[in-house]
């Protein structure tokens, strides 16, 4: 999940620190880069053409593609089919995740069960032994401002990667720490390339996920 306002972030010294650091992060070594493997599913139910999946397909994503790629972070990225059910008790079913990479599911809302109402771009959690990333087309969005709104997908990633995802259902001060911490390291990808952090933790987190 995420939250925040638009702010403005640029100045002269800023951007030329920044074109100073993304030369740096082009010259990263193979041997220090980390494939991810990424299972992408479009929920079924979603209309095949809208305003709101053009934006994703054409913007977030691949912002949030080359924002990991800057800081080391290669995603291995397949697609198949799948759907959001529910159970009798309103549970959400994912139809069609898999186990042995992180599953982007794409769908128009976050369920309930999850959000309680509060309109979310996005959650991870691990659901029936898969780890998942959820984000909803309704309102997801790219980079809008330093350490407070960042790329969505990007955001949700993180919660994997950084291992949130294995931590305990925090209490509401521990969960808008977890939410800081994703949109520092967030920032830092996208101005700064910086990812060294986050392949370390990367690393661990691979070691543990579940074989498909």
């Amino acid at each position: 999940m995420e939250y925040g306002k638009r702010l403005a972030y640029y100045s002269p010294v800023r951007r030329r620190k920044f074109l100073g650091l993304a030369a740096a992060a082009a010259s990263l070594p193979a041997s220090a880069r980390l494939t991810v493997p990424i299972y992408r599913i479009f929920d079924a139910r979603l209309p095949k053409e809208s305003a709101a999946k053009t934006r994703f397909q054409a913007t977030i994503w691949p912002e949030a593609v080359a924002n990991l790629r800057s800081g080391g972070v290669d995603l291995q990225i397949t697609e198949g089919a799948g759907e959001l059910k529910y159970t009798a008790a309103k549970r959400p079913i994912l139809e069609g995740a898999r186990r042995g990479a992180i599953n982007l599911f794409v769908t128009d809302h976050v369920p309930m069960y999850w959000d309680h109402g509060r309109e979310w771009a996005g959650v991870t959690t691990i659901l029936d032994g898969c780890h998942v990333c959820l984000v909803a087309l309704r309102e997801a969005h790219g980079n809008q401002a330093p350490f407070v709104s960042t790329n969505t997908c990007v955001h949700e990633l993180l919660h994997a990667l950084l291992q949130d995802v294995y931590l305990p259902v925090p209490r509401w001060r521990q969960s808008a720490a977890r939410e800081l911490r994703v949109d520092w390291y967030a920032t830092r990808l996208w101005l700064f390339h910086e990812g060294t952090a986050i392949r370390q933790s990367a690393a661990d987190y691979l070691r543990r996920l579940p074989r498909a």
